[in-house]
C-alpha cells in the first residue's frame, strides 16, 4: 500500500467515524439522560432510532446530489448541520427537544456515510476497493472501541451534555480534514445533472437487480444485528449486570474489537477465495454462533462473560460480511455510484432502525429479546446468501 492510499483511508475513516461517534459515545449516557430528563427507557431509545432513520433516509439526497455537484460540497453542508445540531443537543431542555436535535444530527451525519463509499467507488475497484474499505473500517473502529470509554469519562466529570460537546468537536475536525486534505474525486467532466426521472431510472435499475438487493440485505441484516445490540447494550450491561459506565465501555469495546479485527482480513481472504465465497462462509458463521447463543440463553445461562464471548464471535463474522457485501453490491454500478451507495445505505439504515424499534418494544431487561432478533437476522441473511451469491461476480 502506498502512502497516498493509507492517507486516503485515514481521512475517509475519520470522516466515517463521525456517525458512529455520535452513537457510541452517548450510549453510556442513556440511563442518565432518562433520569435527568424524566423520560422512559422507550423515549430515550427513541433518540437512537430517529438518528438512524434520518441517517439512513437522507442518504437518498446526498448520493444523487454528490453525483451532480461533486463530493466535497455535500460533505461541507452535512458536517456543518451536524455541528449545529450537536449544539442543540447540548442545550436540549427535554427529551422531545433531544429527539428533534438527534434527528437533525442524523440528517447532517448521513453525508459522512454515503459519500466516502462513493469516493472509494470513484477511485478503486475489486480487491483494491475491498482493501480500502477494510482499512477505512479499521480507522472507524476507533469510535466503537474508544468512544464509550471517553463518553463515560465525560459523564463522570461534567455530565451527559458534555458528550454532545465532544461529538460536535469531532465533526469540526472532520470539516477541517475535508477542507485541507480531501481532494475532489468526482471531477466536473464526470458529473451530470440528475433529474427526478434519472433518479427514478437509477433506483429502478437497482431495485430490479437481485444481486444488489440481496447483498444490500445481507449487509443490512448484519448491521441490524449490531444496532439491536446498540439499543440494548447500556440498559443490559448497566441495568441487568450492574456494570458502571466505565465497565460498560470496556465490555462494549471488547465486542467491537471482534468486528473490526476480522474486517482487516476481508480483502486478503477475498483475494484468495473470492469475495462471494468469503461472504457465504462468514454468513454461515454469523448464523451458527447466533443460533448457539439462543440455545445458551434459553437453557437459562445468564452470564456476562458468556454473553460477551458469543457476541464477540458473532460480530467477528460480521466483520467479514459487511465491508465485502457493500463493495460487491456497488461493483457493477459505477455510473450511478452515488445513487447506489445512497440507496444501499438507506435500506440498511432503515432496516437497522426497524430492529432498534423492535428491540425497544420487546426489551424486558434480559438478553433474550436481543439474542432472538440477532438470530432472526442471521438466519434470513444465511438464506439470502445462498440465493444471491452464485450470481455475484468475484
Amino acid at each position: 500500500m502506498t502512502p497516498g492510499f493509507v492517507r486516503t483511508a485515514i481521512v475517509l475513516g475519520l470522516l466515517g467515524a463521525v456517525g458512529p461517534f455520535a452513537i457510541d459515545m452517548y450510549l453510556p449516557a442513556m440511563p442518565t439522560i432518562a433520569a435527568d430528563l424524566g423520560a422512559s427507557i422507550g423515549a430515550t431509545q427513541m433518540t437512537l432510532m430517529v438518528y438512524f432513520v434520518a441517517f439512513g433516509v437522507c442518504q437518498l439526497v446526498y448520493g444523487p446530489v454528490s453525483d451532480m455537484v461533486g463530493r466535497r460540497g455535500p460533505l461541507f453542508f452535512g458536517l456543518t448541520l451536524f455541528v449545529l445540531a450537536s449544539v442543540g443537543c447540548v442545550l436540549a431542555p427535554s427529551i422531545g427537544a433531544l429527539i428533534f436535535f438527534r434527528a437533525t444530527q442524523g440528517i447532517g451525519g448521513s453525508a459522512v456515510m454515503v459519500i466516502p463509499r462513493a469516493i472509494i467507488r470513484d477511485r478503486y475497484r475489486g480487491i483494491e476497493a475491498t482493501r480500502m474499505m477494510a482499512l477505512v473500517m479499521l480507522v472507524i473502529s476507533i469510535g466503537p472501541m474508544l468512544a464509550p470509554l471517553l463518553g463515560s469519562g465525560l459523564i463522570l466529570l461534567w455530565g451527559w451534555r458534555a458528550v454532545f460537546v465532544a461529538i460536535g468537536a469531532t465533526a469540526v475536525v472532520a470539516l477541517a480534514l475535508v477542507w485541507k486534505v480531501l481532494p475532489e474525486t468526482h471531477t466536473p467532466e464526470r458529473r451530470r445533472v440528475v433529474s427526478l426521472a434519472d433518479m427514478g431510472r437509477g433506483f429502478r435499475t437497482l431495485l430490479t437487480d437481485p444481486t444488489f438487493l440481496g447483498l444490500t440485505a445481507i449487509g443490512g441484516l448484519g448491521m441490524a444485528s449490531f444496532f439491536s445490540f446498540l439499543s440494548s447494550s447500556s440498559f443490559l450491561y448497566i441495568g441487568h449486570f450492574g456494570l458502571s459506565p466505565t465497565g460498560f465501555s470496556l465490555a462494549f469495546s471488547f465486542n467491537a474489537i471482534g468486528f473490526f479485527t476480522a474486517s482487516q482480513f476481508a480483502a486478503r481472504l477475498g483475494a484468495i477465495h473470492g469475495i462471494p465465497a468469503v461472504i457465504r462462509a462468514a454468513v454461515a458463521g454469523y448464523a451458527g454462533f447466533a443460533l448457539v447463543h439462543v440455545a445458551i440463553v434459553l437453557a437459562g445461562v445468564d452470564s456476562l462473560p458468556v454473553l460477551m464471548a458469543m457476541l464477540f464471535l458473532t460480530f467477528a463474522n460480521l466483520g467479514l460480511v459487511i465491508p465485502t457485501a457493500m463493495i460487491l453490491a456497488l461493483e457493477e454500478h459505477g455510473p450511478i455510484a452515488g445513487i447506489a451507495s445512497a440507496l444501499g445505505g438507506t435500506l440498511q439504515m432503515v432496516l437497522g432502525a426497524v430492529m432498534i424499534a423492535l428491540t425497544s418494544a420487546v426489551f424486558d431487561g434480559t438478553a433474550l429479546p436481543m439474542v432472538l432478533i440477532i438470530a432472526g437476522c442471521a438466519c434470513i441473511a444465511f438464506v439470502l446468501s445462498r440465493r444471491t451469491l452464485p450470481a455475484a461476480r468475484a
